[in-house]
């Protein structure tokens, strides 16, 4: 689970309720195809927001995944592929 201070998964899951004009979080929990308490978990961090889920809202919303991880709150850290 990120325990970073910044993290909050209600900022990407309200910006993709907002994204696909969906009424609530069943309706989001439709979209991403996963059960309602799913969304809930996310929502009161009692379930962190795993790569499955990430590729999954990437898949409905268009978001890309370096968006995503910035509305989690979640740094992103570019990967050096420069010879070492």
């Amino acid at each position: 689970m990120p325990q970073e201070a910044s993290y909050d998964p209600n900022k990407v899951l309200d910006a993709i309720i907002e994204k696909l004009n969906l009424k609530n979080d069943a309706a989001l929990s439709r979209a991403l195809e996963v059960a309602p308490p799913v969304i809930s978990k996310i929502r009161h961090r009692t379930l962190p927001i795993g790569a499955t889920i990430l590729l999954r809202m990437h898949e409905i919303s268009e978001f890309s995944i370096r968006e995503l991880k910035g509305l989690m709150g979640v740094s992103i850290n570019p990967v050096n592929l420069a010879p070492g």
